[in-house]
């Protein structure tokens, strides 16, 4: 099947819709705009800029994607928004186009879910299957992993990353990284342990578990009395125990190189320097 549009939206010459697609009534839609087979625009949704919107997505009322960055260093400037295939876009939602400063695109993995009034800023980074809930903030070049949860009304500082598999608890405020596997919470966030339910919820055996529990220990448990080895170093340790292990591997590449960020840590110290 054709597109089915709306009579009073506007598509502006130039868009590009694929099959299946349906505009919903009062929606616009971009001259820049490529929507995917099966999108579905509910009524006064808004999709413009330089954007491309995967098969199957679902965009609610009142979400404004693709506009122009709010940093004022880059009015004026145009980059691009890619998101993925089968996502949801709740009502209310914004999500800003890049900048020349960040790599000039915004990017959204497949399957994400942006629940009503959450934001992603310009140049942020989402992996697959993350769950933004409602009135989340991304700042400007957040890089968030794969399978993250977001709880609602949390906010995530400019060029934080929070890695694959970490749940963030609502209303927290999330200043550093938070590393792959964690449980984070707070304002500021720190670190509570791994997040279990999630691990669990993906089918994660014991045995990950069990090994993940045992790299936290090594990287962030108490020091003993005379012990200390910097971050760095338990990181090389933990390396080198768990050589070829994938977990422990996505662990160490997210720790290893330098942020632009602090680490998020457990409390005592909320947030561990580098």
């Amino acid at each position: 099947m054709e597109a089915c549009v709306h009579p009073s939206s506007v598509v502006e010459s130039g868009a590009r819709l694929g099959r299946d697609v349906v505009v919903g009534p009062f929606c616009v839609v971009g001259a820049q705009t490529e929507l995917g087979e099966g999108v579905e625009l509910a009524s006064h949704a808004i999709v413009t800029g330089a954007t491309r919107i995967g098969p199957g997505t679902r965009i609610f009322s009142f979400a404004c994607v693709g506009s122009s960055a709010q940093d004022l260093k880059a009015v004026g400037e145009a980059g691009s928004l890619s998101i993925g295939s089968d996502c949801i876009i709740r009502e209310g939602v914004t999500v800003n186009v890049g900048t020349p400063g960040g790599g000039s695109e915004t990017r959204i993995g497949n399957r994400c879910a942006l629940l009503a009034y959450s934001h992603v800023a310009h140049d942020c980074r989402l992996g697959d299957g993350v769950v933004l809930s409602n009135n989340v903030l991304l700042g400007g070049h957040a890089e968030i992993g794969d399978h993250v949860m977001i709880g609602g009304a949390s906010a995530v500082h400019q060029h934080a990353r929070i890695g694959a598999h970490a749940f963030v608890a609502a209303m927290s405020g999330v200043e550093g990284d938070v590393a792959p596997f964690m449980l984070a919470a707070g304002n500021r966030a720190h670190l509570f342990g791994l997040n279990l339910v999630g691990l669990q919820r993906r089918g994660f055996s014991p045995e990950r578990i069990s090994r993940l529990k045992a790299a936290y220990r090594l990287l962030f448990g108490r020091r003993e009395t005379g012990e200390a080895a910097s971050l760095a170093e338990r990181i090389e340790t933990l390396a080198d125990l768990h050589e070829g292990n994938e977990d422990i591997g996505l662990l160490v590449d997210f720790l290893r190189p330098a942020s632009n960020r602090p680490l998020c840590a457990p409390r005592a110290g909320a947030i561990a320097s580098r």
